[in-house]
């Protein structure tokens, strides 16, 4: 394997560029705020990244997808291919039916899924401590239970108020009646002094 294809050139390389973007971005700034240091910082940080842009054209390119290790040949334009699964190629390829492919990984992954989740209900089955249960069950009961009455105890307060809330709007009503009333015996009787 060689050094460009190292994951330790990819981390420097993605360490250079980050670094270098960085001393740009820090120049373009200093510039626009006229630093004296401005001219020689984004100097260095453009030599930077045409450097780097000049790597990167070189490098060849990463492959996203090895699939000339399943298909030997996918990467010349007149191979004869034919999957591993199928053995030793004898000169004629046989036609891939997608249907076939298709139907029998659909299979292959509900399979999959049906163990998955029965092995994850085993496990879980294994890690339950069913010894105390019962008492968590009566506990949840007498839980329940007082709750209920609390919401029937609140359900009753909210009644109240609401009679409390009738009570005091029908006061407030008196109230400024008779203030009404007031005012006219007290309008009379000035009135009456004069």
């Amino acid at each position: 394997m060689s050094f460009i294809k190292s994951k330790g050139f990819k981390y420097l390389k993605n360490f250079i560029i980050g670094v270098g973007a960085a001393v740009v971005m820090i120049g373009a700034w200093m510039k626009i705020t006229s630093h004296p240091m401005g001219n020689i910082m984004i100097t260095i940080g453009l030599l930077t990244e045409a450097f780097l842009f000049a790597l990167l054209g070189i490098l060849p390119p990463e492959k996203d997808y090895y699939w000339e290790k399943l298909y030997p040949g996918i990467d010349s334009y007149n191979a004869n291919i034919a999957p591993l699964t199928a053995g030793e190629s004898t000169g004629a390829a046989r036609p891939l039916n997608a249907e076939q492919v298709e139907g029998k990984l659909g299979g292959m992954l509900d399979e999959l899924q049906n163990m998955s989740k029965s092995l994850g209900s085993l496990k879980a089955l294994q890690e339950v401590d069913f010894s105390e249960t019962g008492e968590q069950i009566k506990g949840m009961g007498n839980f329940y239970t007082k709750l209920s009455d609390a919401m029937a105890s609140l359900n009753e307060t909210v009644e109240d108020t609401k009679v409390y809330k009738e009570q005091m709007s029908s006061l407030n009503r008196n109230l400024a009646s008779l203030n009404g009333v007031y005012g006219n015996v007290l309008s009379a009787f000035q009135g009456g002094m004069k």
